[in-house]
């Protein structure tokens, strides 16, 4: 197989066994992105047998599919833009995500046009000056009081949360704070307070509430690896590993030009493997040599540019390695998740999230 994905659901279960028993919230699995390029359906269905009572992702999109293969817990879709299919929404009980009143009368409509009342959650903007009410807000509490809706969620989104030091985390629980106490001041009493996403959960219990949202944590990732330290170090397994056949390794003399550009130059007589995945399969153009593979026993860095469909390591003069083996990319022994995102000057969700839909998921 010229490259495959491994994705280990006992990890995932296990990362949140491990954070269900460090707070009293329920669990609420971030499955969106494909579940962060793990898989959708496999990984939410592991979650909820893992004893995560809700799902959340970005996309309607993604909640009908969950609600098409048999997924039942409540599931909340927080990106509709105004063009959504509320009513299919509606239709699905699928709990809504209120940023602004257009979308409250918006999916009030649905409800109406077929009869139910929809679940929503308010978002407000506490700080992240992103999604959720800001100027609206006092708009907004004179409007939801008659619509009808069922209110069942409040919640908001930390900006600064993988930095526990940070004052503004606790100026936006204030924040918050004092929103859903002009909610409820209005009449309005949400079944379900949430705040907490992953690194929040790890470092701040006064922000948990009823739900506390677990996305890169339950991929056994660390939300910030300089600041909180690594999945490991916070007692959480990396659920993936990537690999990679190589399709070709040959001997190169010294002096010898690599790739595109010629960004790469052979210091001396070697062995060069080329890796069968490249951009188009989500791995990082711009990646430098502190990241490569891992094969025959050994480390390999990567020599020269990405290309679309395939990369080149240095295996070393020495190497035992040969064409059709199988590389890990990352996980196991070889280069971390993590050792990829600082070689390509990014994080470690983007290097899971981008693994492209080409390459096939496999599950343990």
């Amino acid at each position: 197989m010229r490259a495959f994905v491994e994705v280990d659901l006992k990890a995932i279960a296990k990362n949140i066994r491990t954070i269900k028993n460090q707070t009293d919230s329920e669990i609420l699995a971030v499955v969106k992105a494909d579940a962060y390029g793990h898989g959708l359906i496999p990984v939410a269905k592991a979650a909820v047998d893992a004893g995560a009572a809700w799902l959340g992702v970005a996309l309607l999109d993604e909640a009908l599919a969950l609600r098409n293969n048999g997924v039942t817990v409540p599931i909340i879709s927080w990106l509709t833009p105004p063009s959504t299919d509320f009513v299919g929404a509606v239709k699905s009980n699928i709990d809504l995500s209120v940023p602004s009143i257009t979308h409250l009368r918006l999916i009030e409509a649905a409800g109406k046009k077929v009869g139910m009342r929809p679940r929503v959650h308010i978002e407000v903007d506490t700080g992240m000056t992103r999604g959720g009410l800001l100027n609206e807000w006092q708009e907004f509490l004179a409007v939801i009081k008659s619509a009808e809706v069922d209110v069942i969620g409040f919640w908001s989104h930390f900006a600064r949360a993988d930095e526990p030091e940070q004052d503004a985390n606790a100026q936006q629980i204030k924040v918050f704070g004092e929103h859903l106490a002009e909610l409820r001041a209005v009449g309005i009493d949400p079944t379900y307070v949430h705040f907490a996403n992953s690194a929040a959960t790890l470092t701040n219990s006064k922000s948990h509430n009823d739900i506390v949202r677990l996305g890169i944590a339950m991929y056994g990732l660390s939300p910030d690896v300089k600041i909180m330290g690594s999945g490991k170090s916070l007692g959480l397994q990396p659920a993936m590993t990537l690999n990679a056949e190589l399709h070709l390794v040959k001997d190169v003399p010294a002096g010898s030009s690599v790739g595109y550009g010629g960004t790469a130059i052979t210091s001396a007589n070697t062995k060069l493997g080329i890796v069968a995945m490249g951009y188009s399969d989500g791995i990082p153009r711009n990646t430098s040599k502190a990241a490569g593979v891992y094969v025959a026993g050994k480390r390999a860095p990567i020599i020269g540019r990405v290309s679309m469909d395939q990369f080149v390591v240095d295996l070393g003069p020495d190497s035992t390695a040969r064409s059709g083996d199988i590389a890990i990319v990352f996980g196991g022994a070889g280069y971390s998740i993590d050792d990829w995102a600082s070689a390509a000057n990014t994080i470690n969700y983007e290097i899971v999230t981008r693994i492209a839909s080409r390459v096939p998921r496999i599950y343990e």
